[in-house]
């Protein structure tokens, strides 16, 4: 069996934006923040394009072991490839010094963890690993490619006022409150490895027999024959050869669950 072409789908999202392109196209009456790219039954790995014209909120994800006492899930550890940023666009990891549980909660509840934590200038190119029990926030005027655990548990701990419901027991609980560094090359954690691969001409790919995904991130051309363009993913075959042919430049990401 070939490469198969991952299903998009397209979620609006308070946050999100019209301004899809040249990822997909723009899309008219609505605000998209995602674009999930899935294949039924579900993989253990969940691809997503992100756009964002306001900040998420401040959140984070359990690991494996307290999602599934207490959620009946799998945890949540992600890594995010920056592909559009606004000037002064940001995300956040962590805190600039570490705090206590409870200084966290209180500064959840007055809105102060948002000065607390660690912003950072994101620019096109960058990645970064988000492993479960890092408090997070992505800013506005950002585009990002997600690659994450299959899991959509995440406990709220700020929302900027928005009417949606806050976890703080839980999210405290799993969160990690001290500074961290999540800026990464290439990613390799027990859920999946990543590489981003850049080509003109063709490329060769020969899999194992781990999944093994190809997220376009700019450019177009043909996969076995068939064409592909930016914003697509596709699933390709176990330990076989995929051989990609571009007609203009092609960047991709490679994502693999060892």
């Amino acid at each position: 069996m070939g490469p198969i072409q991952l299903t998009q789908t397209f979620y609006d999202k308070v946050w999100g934006s019209p301004a899809l392109s040249p990822w997909f196209p723009a899309h008219d009456g609505g605000s998209v923040g995602e674009v999930w790219l899935t294949q039924q039954p579900a993989l253990p790995l969940l691809f997503k394009f992100l756009f964002t014209t306001e900040r998420l909120s401040v959140q984070v994800h359990p690991d494996d072991h307290f999602a599934g006492q207490h959620e009946n899930s799998c945890g949540k550890t992600e890594m995010w490839r920056i592909l559009r940023a606004d000037p002064g666009a940001e995300i956040a990891l962590g805190f600039k010094h570490e705090i206590s549980r409870e200084r966290a909660i209180e500064a959840a509840k007055s809105g102060e963890i948002v000065d607390l934590m660690k912003w950072i200038p994101v620019s096109p190119g960058e990645a970064y690993f988000v492993p479960a029990g890092t408090v997070h926030a992505i800013g506005a005027g950002v585009a990002l490619c997600e690659i994450q655990q299959q899991s959509d548990v995440t406990y709220r701990l700020f929302d900027y006022g928005r009417p949606r419901e806050l976890h703080l027991e839980r999210g405290f609980a799993v969160s990690d409150l001290g500074p961290y560094d999540g800026r990464r090359s290439k990613i390799r954690c027990p859920f999946f490895a990543t590489e981003e691969l850049a080509f003109e001409g063709r490329l060769r790919l020969r899999t194992g027999g781990e999944l093994t995904a190809l997220l376009m991130l700019e450019g177009e051309g043909m996969i076995n024959g068939m064409p592909f363009r930016m914003g697509q993913g596709w699933l390709a075959p176990q330990n076989d050869e995929v051989v990609l042919e571009a007609s203009t430049p092609v960047r991709l990401m490679q994502v693999i669950e060892p």
